[in-house]
Parts: C-alpha cells; structure tokens; sequence
C-alpha cells in the first residue's frame, strides 16, 4: 500500500491539482473519494485532517498536509529527484518561478475558478449560469491573459525554461475552461494558446483526466 494518501473528488480543481503532482512525480498514491453531495468532506475522516471541512486532504506517512499548492510544494521539494522536477535549486531561477506561481494564485485564480464555477461547475448541478458574473470575469481573466500572453512571447512556460508548479498549478481551471465559451480567451492570444496546447497534452495530466472515467 502507498504511503500517500489523498482524500479528493475527481471533480475538484484542487484535487485535480494535488493528482497532477503526484503523476508527474510517477508516484504511487492511495486515492480516497469523497462524495462532496453527501457532506463527506464536513465528516471524518477529513475534517480532522482539513478543519475547515475541504478537500484535498492529504497523507505521507505521519505528514497531514492540507490546501493543495502546499501539498504540491511538498511533494515537488520532497520527492525532487522523482520524475518532473517541478521547482529549481537554483535560487534565483526559483525566485522568478515563485513569482508566477504566485500569479496563478492571486491574479489568474480567482477569476479563472469564478468562471469554472459559473461554466463548468454549476451545469453538472444543473444550477443556472450567472451571465453577468460571466461577463465581469472574462474581462478581469482576459486582463492577466494579456500579462500572460508577453511573459510567454519569452519564456516557453511561465516559470523560466522547462514545465514547473508555475504552469501545473493553472490546468484543472483550464481544463474546465476550455470546454466552454471562454476558451476563446485563451485560442485568441498565440503564445498562450500554443502553452495550453503543450500543458494540456502532458501524460500526467491525461491520468488526472482519465480519473473521471
């Protein structure tokens, strides 16, 4: 039995997130559902291991770790010489790469998890879309994509050279994006689109998706 464990919801971008590390670090891992409908994640097991009642939650021996960049932090730090090395010893290459993962966090996240919400989320509940929020935050996402858009007319992945948590962070939100109108931010600006293109296409994240089925 692995000795990761991760309590998540295949539906989840967090969760998604943490999944995406862990294959591109080719590291085995128990995955444990929680039916989020159900109330699972207000429960136990979860509760004690995330007290503000979400997933992921997550376990490495007798590490409990939850909100999923600083699970994928750790994994990444941990298992370095595993797979992908998603962060960079260098300490100046890794201060840029820390600026653009935090740009994922506090720039393209939320408006890019609004919209996942209104476009892709709500519609498997059968809940109606927002069209005004819609429109308030295509424009604040199309706003960072332009930043994006320069940033990758000189680097191949926004944290500097090679794939990184930079880049791995931004795919569960993309992922849902693409499949609905706001695409069309994204295929509208040629450097960002030929980066969703490579990321996208990631045998890692083929795993996470295949997850679903």
């Amino acid at each position: 039995m692995a000795t990761i464990k991760v309590y998540g919801n295949t539906i989840s971008t967090a969760a998604m997130r943490v999944f995406a590390a862990l294959y591109e670090k080719d590291l085995e891992f128990d995955f444990a559902p929680v039916d989020m409908r159900a109330g699972e994640h207000k429960k136990e097991p979860v509760i004690s291991l995330n007290p503000f009642g979400q997933i992921p939650a997550f376990e490495d021996g007798d590490l409990k770790l939850f909100e999923s960049r600083a699970i994928t932090q750790y994994i990444a730090h941990e298992y370095f010489d595993k797979g992908t090395q998603l962060v960079i010893r260098d300490s100046k290459k890794m201060a840029i790469l820390s600026v653009w993962t935090e740009v994922e966090g506090q720039k393209f996240d939320p408006a890019a998890s609004k919209l996942t919400w209104e476009l892709g989320i709500k519609p498997l509940f059968g809940m109606p879309t927002d069209s005004a929020v819609v429109e308030e935050y295509e424009a604040k996402l199309a706003a960072v994509l332009d930043v994006y858009e320069a940033r990758l007319a000189q680097s191949k992945y926004l944290g500097g050279d090679s794939f990184t948590l930079a880049d791995l962070h931004h795919l569960p939100t993309i992922n849902y994006l693409m499949g609905t109108q706001s695409k069309k931010l994204f295929e509208s600006r040629p450097h960002v689109s030929a980066w969703v293109a490579d990321i996208t296409a990631r045998p890692a994240w083929n795993k996470v998706i295949a997850m679903r089925s």
